[in-house]
């Protein structure tokens, strides 16, 4: 299955696979946002940095996710102060917010050519129970001075061209982009500045010797005094009590055709991104070309695509009705790396040795944000001075039969959907659920 991003990305240039030795100041295991984010923050220092990648660049979470810059985390920043305390808190509330400034920024300064728009991400609310926790939301970050508004029934239908949702609100910091294109963007700034990148060079050994991290690949190795493991949802046996810190889930994404003029002037006419608050949640926005990109959660293996975008195809019929008939001309999918608390992690794993992950579904903003964070902890920035905490790794117990745990969730939700869809047939109104 192609995704739409792999068709009209911007080309990338060729990579070479890592052969031989080689030595750096800095080797990064993972060429997704994190590695490419803290591989570029560190050679704008002067840094010698190599990254190397189990695949082409692309073909993970980073070229795979629905492109919407979404600022902040899954808590509501009060909530992250009550857990952290009012000052810690206070700092976390601010770097994860600074997600989109981050992203926007580095396109403008290294001219990335990835559709960037920066015209906000809006949460519609499927029920007035989901439109009560949204309006304390917005009083949260309007206290803290962000560009937040919530929206009535009216606002959302005419920014989403939906009558489907009951309010919701709209945060002017988000956007959307071209996740692969901006991938690739990253990766041709590390090398104008002297960075390393190798693909289809994966991992299969990291032992420290004599101060230095040793990294073997099925061709090569490279010894250098940090390394950094930057893998998210991809994470393998390589440190395997880091793999078991996270769940990789199955994200699915379906696209239709490019539409008609007509409907794009009406169906998200300023291209705001959008994740709404049903059972399993579903995230839309438009690409470049004016086609509906509809996600939401997957199938584990290797589902035919029928099954695996019945969901989908169903969303945008409710969501979308004047779509009906609408062909669909791309199915992908890709994995995103859940945490028991919902919280993205920085870990430091021993002397020389770091790990960032844990996006829960806001990689493009928080994985890019992580790799800076990594960088000018390497740079030695103190913890305190970070902004973001430093926490001890605890992996999931029972890791092993987390994705049948996950399986049914899923399952189970899909059923609580669609039982709220047949009592509002029953009632004959819309769900809302």
């Amino acid at each position: 299955m192609q995704s739409l991003w792999g068709a009209t990305a911007t080309p990338a240039f060729t990579l070479p696979e890592l052969k031989g030795s080689a030595r750096s100041q800095v080797v990064i295991i993972g060429g997704g946002y994190t590695g490419l984010s803290a591989a570029l923050h560190l050679c704008e220092s002067g840094m010698d940095v190599v990254v190397v990648d189990a695949a082409e660049l692309g073909e993970g979470g980073s070229g795979l996710n629905g492109g919407q810059v979404i600022p902040g985390v899954k808590h509501d920043p009060d909530t992250l102060e009550q857990m952290f305390g009012p000052g810690p808190g206070a700092q976390l509330v601010e770097t994860v917010a600074s997600g989109p400034d981050l992203v926007f920024g580095l396109i403008q300064k290294y001219q990335i050519d990835c559709d960037p728009i920066r015209s906000g991400w809006i949460q519609p609310a499927t029920s007035e129970s989901a439109l009560a926790a949204i309006a304390a939301r917005v009083g949260q970050w309007r206290r803290r001075g962000a560009p937040v508004e919530l929206l009535d029934r009216r606002q959302v239908s005419r920014l989403i061209g939906s009558e489907r949702y009951c309010g919701g609100w709209l945060d002017r910091r988000g956007g959307t982009l071209q996740p692969r294109s901006f991938l690739f963007g990253l990766a041709h700034a590390i090398g104008r500045l002297g960075g390393r990148i190798f693909i289809r060079s994966a991992a299969i050994k990291l032992e420290q010797a004599g101060g230095q991290w040793r990294v073997e690949t099925p061709r090569g190795q490279i010894s250098a005094a940090v390394a950094v493991l930057a893998t998210d949802a991809y994470t393998g046996e390589l440190v395997d009590r880091l793999r078991k810190t996270v769940i990789a889930l199955p994200s699915f994404q379906v696209a239709t055709e490019p539409l008609p003029q007509a409907l794009r002037q009406s169906i998200l006419p300023q291209r705001q991104g959008v994740s709404d608050t049903w059972h399993l949640l579903r995230y839309f926005r438009l690409s470049a070309d004016g086609r509906l990109v509809m996600g939401s959660r997957g199938y584990f293996g290797n589902a035919p695509v029928a099954s695996a975008a019945r969901h989908h195809y169903r969303a945008v019929q409710e969501i979308f009705p004047q779509l009906h008939g609408v062909r669909y001309d791309y199915h992908w999918g890709g994995l995103v790396a859940m945490t028991s608390d919902h919280l993205p992690h920085l870990h430091e794993l021993g002397p020389g040795l770091l790990a960032g992950l844990g996006y829960n579904g806001r990689g493009v903003a928080m994985a890019t944000v992580m790799g800076r964070l990594l960088a000018r902890r390497i740079l030695g920035v103190s913890s305190e001075e970070l902004g973001f905490p430093a926490t001890p790794m605890r992996p999931i117990p029972l890791h092993r039969f987390s994705q049948i745990g996950v399986r049914l969730a899923i399952e189970y939700l899909q059923v609580v959907a669609g039982l709220a869809r047949t009592r509002a047939r029953l009632l004959g109104r819309r769900a809302t659920a």
